[in-house]
């Protein structure tokens, strides 16, 4: 029996044939795949909003906070249970990451939590779409109005996800998604951001590729810094085939997630994700108490390795890394986010899995804590 990884993604002739395309024009960088990639977004996520990609979701944050004038003495808040770079680019751009704690079945901040980190020097809400469970927005959308905040939505893994009915990236604030392989649709590496603000999205480009603008003339002009973040081409390529098919892949995580539910054992030990409308099933992340098994991390990485399956540990809370810990963060800070980081393992989810696939998994649940 194979080994059954916790993630991979989905390609076949369709995303070969359109790299050949791109190979064989002589134009592999970005160009007119970008473009029609950026257009294909728009009308997805809808809103009215434009997108712009960037080499990564990374890249686009940065982007964003550059963009913004976000710098020394400012501060972002943001979740303590997110993939690093959530937290990472706020330091770059030499602002402050301050960090909330987050709910434990939805792994998501909440406006209460905001409201009692906001000081004078708030000028950033970066709430994180965890594992495509769309974040409770409109109370954070409300706040942010009535503080002069700006709203940056980390949806990395969030494509496809809905809240309210609406595309996660419709809202006109910015908003950066991710096309990593282990995402929904990937770009092989790629990014992207939503955003209604024609002056953001005018100071997006110049950002991603050198600082550079061009007036009426067409002359070629660097009033501010820029970096090298402009997707290729052949990227972009890639991904057009799989904006069409990401509707189809989402439904197939989704019903993979609800076998999860099924089959997955009601014990004490362990807490599922929580179910809600408009989640794109990026991840299917568990707690398991482990210690109350009397058995280690490893222990259960091992057990399931025995049988085949790959399990992930998505991920260790953001706060208790060395960087963080320099800004005065430690253990006991976010009791929540903590027990995440300690006991979470993510399950194999994509579409290529199948029924029995997910029974597999649940089985050595199922046997573990009969």
């Amino acid at each position: 029996m194979s080994m059954l990884p916790f993630a991979r993604p989905t390609l076949g002739e369709d995303e070969y044939g359109a790299v050949r395309e791109v190979l064989e024009s002589g134009w592999v960088t970005s160009g007119p795949r970008v473009a029609q990639l950026e257009k294909d977004l728009a009308s997805y996520v809808g809103g009215g909003v434009d997108v712009r990609l960037f080499t990564s979701a990374t890249a686009a944050l940065e982007a964003v906070l550059f963009a913004e004038g976000i710098g020394p003495g400012d501060e972002v808040i943001l979740p303590a249970m997110s993939f690093v770079a959530s937290a990472n680019v706020v330091v770059n751009a030499g602002a402050k990451p301050v960090f909330v704690d987050v709910e434990l079945e939805s792994r998501n901040l909440n406006v209460h939590a905001v409201e009692s980190a906001l000081t004078e020097k708030t000028r950033v809400i970066m709430p994180v779409h965890f594992a495509g469970r769309p974040v409770d927005m409109a109370p954070i959308y409300a706040l942010a109005q009535e503080k002069n905040l700006l709203v940056l939505e980390d949806a990395a893994q969030a494509i496809g996800t809905r809240y309210h009915g609406q595309q996660v990236g419709s809202s006109g604030n910015p908003v950066a998604f991710s096309f990593h392989p282990n995402k929904n649709m990937t770009t092989i590496e790629g990014g992207a951001i939503a955003s209604a603000d024609p002056a953001l999205i005018k100071k997006l480009e110049s950002v991603r590729f050198h600082g550079i603008s061009r007036n009426d003339q067409g002359d070629m002009l660097v009033e501010d810094w820029g970096g090298k973040m402009n997707l290729p081409d052949v990227n972009a390529a890639i991904g057009i085939e799989q904006l069409k098919k990401l509707d189809g892949f989402n439904q197939k995580r989704e019903a993979l997630a609800g076998r999860y539910f099924q089959k997955l054992p009601n014990h004490p030990a362990l807490v599922l994700p929580g179910e809600t409308d408009g989640h794109s099933w990026h991840m299917y992340c568990v707690c398991l108490d482990f210690e109350s098994l009397d058995k280690s991390r490893d222990d259960i990485l091992n057990l399931f390795k025995s049988h085949n399956i790959m399990l992930g540990t998505h991920y260790p809370a953001m706060h208790l890394f060395g960087l963080y810990r320099k800004l005065g963060y430690g253990p006991g800070d976010f009791p929540v986010a903590e027990r995440i980081g300690q006991q979470t393992f993510t399950l194999p989810l994509f579409p290529t899995m199948t029924s029995d696939d997910v029974d597999r998994v649940a089985q050595v649940f199922n046997d573990l804590l009969a």
